[in-house]
């Protein structure tokens, strides 16, 4: 056990830098972990990408375990061996893992350590073939912990991978309000595509990397929308090799003057403060930080029923749930807002009003700090019990 007087010796684990919801949310974790509790380590496979700068402001230099150049590869089980070694020379309390590869490496230089580990689950697996995902499942089961990012994912570990109940926590995404406000008054880094005057605006905030996005389902989608709003426009955020493929699609159904490709974008939140509603089709998910966004902008949302999609937006509360795969009922989900201004405006601040009450940075980071301390014996520091935060 911990002694209660001294700092928690804690490792965070990551595989890159890279921008994604994934990587955000760990470095808003580093930033919010109190360091009078807290000794924070940073380990990751790579040292690479546009955050890793913003790791080093916090004063925390990666060390780095590159993996070989597949799973069983020699040098895969020298950097298990190393980790072990350097878990014990450190003196680390407990060790937070975020994604597929760093957990197959920590889980089990964390047994061979004697460090107890808790394991980030933030999807459905859905990137993975059944090896993976047997690997990912028996790494999880000889972890301490697991940390699911959404009640879709807590159900996931238990009934498809047998997990037990009573060693997942579930702790949804956070996001820093006061800095998308701020970000959103600052108004657009540059100009957005000129559209018809009066024309209800569609955000999909989304990498178009891979297939499971499914951007042209808003596509179709939109088509059948302006038969009805003829003015009704798309902007697209995000970026990707699948982009050539998508534009072509969307000229293909005639829509080249209504669907608009933003690539990548560093003032989303300014983006969302203009649009009428957003969109997220996707045909798996975790927790996406793009709907939780979308909700903090007031923005009704619709989104597929996948993942922690369904969760958050509540269907009928704070916008439309649809099936995967439906661009009709996708379609029928955007015609009912903007047939009904005000009811999208209720839905909008219900969304935002949501977010407000559940999906905040300090609550994320609280509910972290209470399950890390739980972990290793310790009392909670605020005695809430308010830990595994739930969607409603």
């Amino acid at each position: 056990m911990v002694c209660m007087d001294k700092r928690i010796r804690l490792v965070e684990f990551t595989n890159t830098f890279h921008l994604g919801g994934g990587e955000v949310q760990f470095l808003e974790l580093l930033r919010g972990l109190p360091r009078s509790r807290y000794d924070i380590q940073v380990l990751a496979l790579e040292a690479t990408g546009p955050l890793l700068p913003e790791v080093r402001k916090l004063g925390l230099e990666p060390e780095v375990f590159p993996l070989g150049p597949s799973l069983i590869h020699r040098q895969t089980l020298q950097q298990i061996i190393r980790l072990a070694r350097w878990l014990k020379a450190q003196r680390v309390d407990l060790l937070h893992v975020h994604d597929f590869y760093t957990t197959l490496l920590a889980v089990p230089a964390c047994r061979m350590a004697g460090v107890p580990v808790a394991v980030g689950r933030l999807d459905l697996v859905h990137w993975h073939g059944k090896a993976r995902h047997a690997l990912l499942a028996a790494a999880t089961h000889a972890a301490t912990h697991a940390i699911a990012n959404a009640d879709a994912v807590r159900r996931f570990l238990r009934e498809r991978e047998w997990f037990p109940e009573e060693r997942i926590t579930v702790i949804l995404n956070g996001l820093r309000l006061d800095q998308f406000d701020a970000r959103a008054a600052a108004g657009l880094e540059r100009p957005l595509p000129e559209v018809p005057e009066g024309a209800p605006l569609i955000t999909h905030v989304a990498n178009m990397t891979h297939e499971v996005k499914r951007q042209e389902d808003l596509f179709e989608a939109l088509a059948l929308v302006r038969q009805r709003h003829p003015k009704a426009t798309a902007f697209l955020v995000g970026d990707g090799m699948r982009r050539p493929e998508l534009e072509a699609r969307a000229r293909a159904l005639g829509l080249g003057d209504a669907v608009h490709f933003l690539g990548h974008r560093t003032d989303v939140p300014a983006v969302l403060r203009r649009a009428t509603l957003g969109v997220l089709c996707s045909r798996h998910e975790g927790l996406s930080n793009a709907v939780m966004e979308g909700m903090a902008a007031g923005l009704p949302m619709v989104v597929t029923d996948a993942g922690g999609n369904g969760e958050l937006v509540a269907d009928g509360q704070r916008g439309f749930v649809v099936p995967p795969l439906s661009p009709p009922a996708l379609a029928a989900a955007i015609t009912r807002l903007l047939d009904d201004p005000a009811m999208a405006k209720r839905m909008g601040n219900a969304g935002r009003a949501f977010v407000e009450a559940e999906l905040t940075l300090e609550r994320m980071v609280s509910a972290h700090d209470a399950l890390f301390r739980r972990m290793l014996g310790l009392p909670s520091q605020d005695g809430d019990g308010t830990a595994s935060s739930r969607a409603a």
